[in-house]
C-alpha cells in the first residue's frame, strides 16, 4: 500500500510541474532538520499521510499537506529552539513554528491563500488536539502513529544523553510506556487500524526489555 502511494505520487509529480516552492521547502529542512536524525522524519510522515489519505477516501489539498508536514517541527531544530535548558524547558516549538514560517512561504512563493491553512494543520498537529480539515487530520494522525512501534522506538531512543528530557535510557522508556496511550487520540478509523500493530510492536518490545533487564536500573 505505501509503495503504490508513493508511486502515485511520484506519477502525479512527473505528469505535472512540480511547484519550486515544495523543493525548496524540502530543501530548507534537509539543511535545518538537526540533529540529523530529526530528517527523515518529514519524508516519511509524509508518505505515511498520503497512505492514510488514500485508505481513508479523504480528499485534501497537497500543497497543504506538503508544506505542513515538511514545516511542522520546525521550532526543535538546533538553531531555532533555545540552547539554555531553562529557556528550552519552556519553550513553545509549535508557537514559534507558527510565527516564522508564513515568511518562509511568501519568500518561496506559496500560494498565499493557503498559508493559513498551513499554520491551521501546524498548531492542531498535537496528539490531544481536534482538529477539523483534512490536511490538520492527516498530519495529527500521522505524527501520532510516528510514536509508536518500531519507528517511535528508534526515534525515543537515539535521543538518549542527548536530549534533556532522556537523561537516561528508562527515562526514555517511560516515554514510550505512555505513548501506548496515544492511540485514543486517532481521528481516522484508518489510523487506528495502523495503530494496532504499532501498539502490538511496542508491547512486545517493553514486555522483552522488562524480560532481559532483570529489574536493573537502565
Amino acid at each position: 500500500m505505501l509503495r503504490e502511494v508513493i508511486l502515485s505520487s511520484a506519477f502525479f509529480m512527473t505528469t505535472t510541474a512540480r511547484p519550486a516552492f515544495r523543493s525548496a521547502i524540502e530543501a530548507y529542512i534537509s539543511q535545518h532538520a538537526l540533529p540529523i536524525d530529526k530528517y527523515s522524519h518529514q519524508p516519511r510522515l509524509y508518505a505515511l499521510a498520503l497512505t492514510l489519505a488514500q485508505t481513508a477516501q479523504l480528499s485534501f489539498d497537497d500543497d497543504i499537506l506538503h508544506a505542513a508536514v515538511w514545516l511542522h517541527d520546525l521550532g526543535v531544530f538546533e538553531g531555532h529552539r533555545p540552547v539554555n535548558p531553562a529557556l528550552l524547558a519552556n519553550w513553545d516549538n509549535v508557537a514559534y513554528a507558527c510565527r516564522v514560517i508564513p515568511e518562509l512561504l511568501q519568500q518561496w512563493n506559496f500560494p498565499a491563500e493557503k498559508i493559513p491553512a498551513v499554520i491551521n494543520a501546524i498548531e492542531q498537529h498535537a496528539a490531544h488536539c481536534q482538529p477539523a480539515t483534512p490536511e490538520a487530520i492527516l498530519l495529527h494522525d500521522a505524527d501520532v502513529l510516528e510514536q509508536l512501534g518500531a519507528v517511535g522506538i528508534m526515534r525515543t531512543l537515539c535521543k538518549v544523553g542527548r536530549d534533556t528530557r532522556y537523561a537516561t535510557h528508562g527515562s526514555a522508556v517511560k516515554v514510550l510506556e505512555k505513548a501506548l496511550e496515544l492511540p485514543a487520540f486517532l481521528l481516522l478509523p484508518a489510523a487506528q487500524l495502523l495503530a494496532e500493530q504499532r501498539v502490538n510492536l511496542l508491547h512486545h518490545f517493553l514486555s522483552s526489555l522488562a524480560d532481559e533487564t532483570f529489574n536493573v536500573e537502565f
